[in-house]
Formats: structure tokens, C-alpha cells, sequence
């Protein structure tokens, strides 16, 4: 027996082509502010020299980890990168993660807290962040095209999507996770739901959230490659780059790159997210 298939890839079509007949004009708009935003960091880091920008980075680094290795590690690293003509690409791939995770940790760590509160929201928010966790990445870069064309702001629309989901699950962990002992104490002593997000909620879920803004950068960095086929360029576009022309030693001189970024990126944040009585 026949039964047919189920439209569902024309609903989808048709759907997007609604939103993008619809909504073109605020897709338009927020597209111009993201373009000039990222323009803007980017042009501005790299009117700083490589060496002083080197020499700022590790200065940064030290002043938020006192790690010397670390220090050392990032200087190395940054210095092979430049050596290898791939400064300008990691600025960009720098920019384009920045703007990504800003977008993604403004929306996801608001969404988090609220399904924390709401226990609705959070039947309605669990299933659509498994979903957006199990889709396969080059998904993303679909509804991308037609809503903002080809180019660096459609990558960070497709950067966001895809890395957004850990910024609301830790948040929403952390918060949940608080003893219930100490919830009760702050209501006890008058504490409004306001007082007790800032004062005991958050300061007490912070290494949590660390470690979702940590997974949400990773992500955003690893996407950074995918995006290239649709203009994001950077290091991801080295290597997309290198795969069409089969260079294979300058496909994996820009994978060290952002392998070296990833790194550099990640232990300063396990610092940051790490209790200073632990350190």
C-alpha cells in the first residue's frame, strides 16, 4: 500500500520563503548592524601591530590567570601564526568568534535563567535545544542564505544557532543545581526573587555558566570552518580554501592556527571559570 509521503521538506520551503518574504526588512536591518559591529572589531584589531597585539594578549592573559605557562604557550603560539602568514585570517576567525558568542551568550544565558524560573518554558525549550543539538551543522547554513545572503553575517547567524544550545543548558544547570537549603535560607530572611537571582542564584551558578560561555566559544570556533562555504573566510577560509586546491600543507598550517586559538581561548576560560580556592 502506497501511502504517500508527507510534505514535509515543501512546508519547510514554504515557511522560510513566508519568514523571508515577511521579515526581510528586520533581517536587512539587523544584518547592517552585525556587518558594522564586526567591521569595526575587526578593522580596530588589526590596526595593532602583530608584536603589540602578541604582547597585549599575553599582558591580558597574565592579569586574569597569573599563569606563566600559559603566558608563554600563548606567545609561542600567536608567534607561529604569524610566522606562517595567517595573522590577518585569525584576526577575522578572532572578530567573527567574538561577535558569535556575544550574540549567542545575549540570547542564551537570558533563555537559560528564565526556563530555570519557569518550569514551563522549560518543557517548551528542552525539546527545540535537542533538536538543535542533534542537527547536523551544514543545516544551519540554509535558512542562513536566504535571510542574509552569502557572507560573514549570514556565518554568524549560522554560528549563533549552532552554538547557543550550551550557554541555556548550563545556565538553566547551574541554577537548578543550588542546594535547596540555601534557596530556603534567602527567602527566609526576605530575600525578593529579584535579590535572590543577583545576590545568590548567579554568583553561586558562575563556574556552570563559565563552562557553558567555555562549550559555547569552542562551538562557535568550530563552526567558524563550516561557515566558510558560505563567505565567513578567516582561518576557516584557509582551509576551505586549501581543500578546493588540494593544498594540503596550507589547509593544516590554517587548521594549526585555529587549533592554537581554541587552545588559547579554552584554558583562559577554564581559569576564569575555575573557584579561586581551587586554583
Amino acid at each position: 500500500m502506497n501511502i504517500g509521503k508527507l510534505p514535509v521538506g515543501k512546508i519547510i520551503d514554504a515557511g522560510i520563503d513566508f519568514l523571508v518574504e515577511h521579515l526581510s526588512f528586520l533581517t536587512k536591518a539587523g544584518a547592517d548592524i552585525v556587518e558594522t559591529v564586526l567591521s569595526a572589531l575587526e578593522r580596530g584589531l588589526l590596526a595593532v601591530p602583530a608584536p603589540g597585539f602578541i604582547a597585549l594578549t599575553a599582558l591580558g592573559i597574565w592579569l586574569l590567570t597569573k599563569d606563566r605557562k600559559l603566558c608563554l604557550g600563548s606567545i609561542m603560539g600567536l608567534l607561529l601564526i604569524w610566522n606562517m602568514g595567517l595573522w590577518s585570517a585569525t584576526i577575522s576567525t578572532i572578530a567573527l568568534v567574538a561577535v558569535s558568542t556575544l550574540c549567542a551568550l545575549a540570547v542564551g544565558i537570558p533563555l537559560g535563567i528564565m526556563a530555570a524560573i519557569s518550569s514551563i518554558l522549560n518543557k517548551v525549550v528542552t525539546p527545540i535545544l535537542d533538536v538543535m543539538q542533534t542537527m547536523p551543522a551544514f543545516v544551519y547554513l540554509i535558512p542562513a542564505i536566504p535571510f542574509f545572503g552569502l557572507g560573514k553575517t549570514a556565518a554568524i547567524f549560522s554560528t549563533v544557532v549552532f552554538s547557543m544550545p550550551p550557554a541555556i543548558r548550563f545556565t538553566y544547570l547551574g541554577i537548578r543545581q543550588i542546594p535547596t537549603d540555601l534557596v530556603e535560607c534567602s527567602t527566609a530572611f526576605g530575600a525578593t526573587r529579584w535579590q535572590r537571582l543577583i545576590k545568590l542564584d548567579l554568583p553561586l551558578a558562575a563556574p556552570t555558566i563559565m563552562a557553558g560561555i567555555n562549550q559555547t566559544v569552542m562551538l562557535a570556533l568550530s563552526m567558524v570552518v563550516i561557515a566558510s562555504m558560505i563567505g565567513a573566510k578567516g582561518l576557516g577560509g584557509e582551509v576551505w580554501k586549501a581543500i578546493q586546491r588540494l593544498q594540503m600543507g596550507r589547509g593544516f598550517e590554517a587548521g594549526i592556527a585555529i587549533v592554537i586559538v581554541a587552545i588559547i581561548l579554552d584554558r583562559v576560560l577554564q581559569n576564569l571559570g575555575t573557584p579561586k580556592q581551587q586554583q
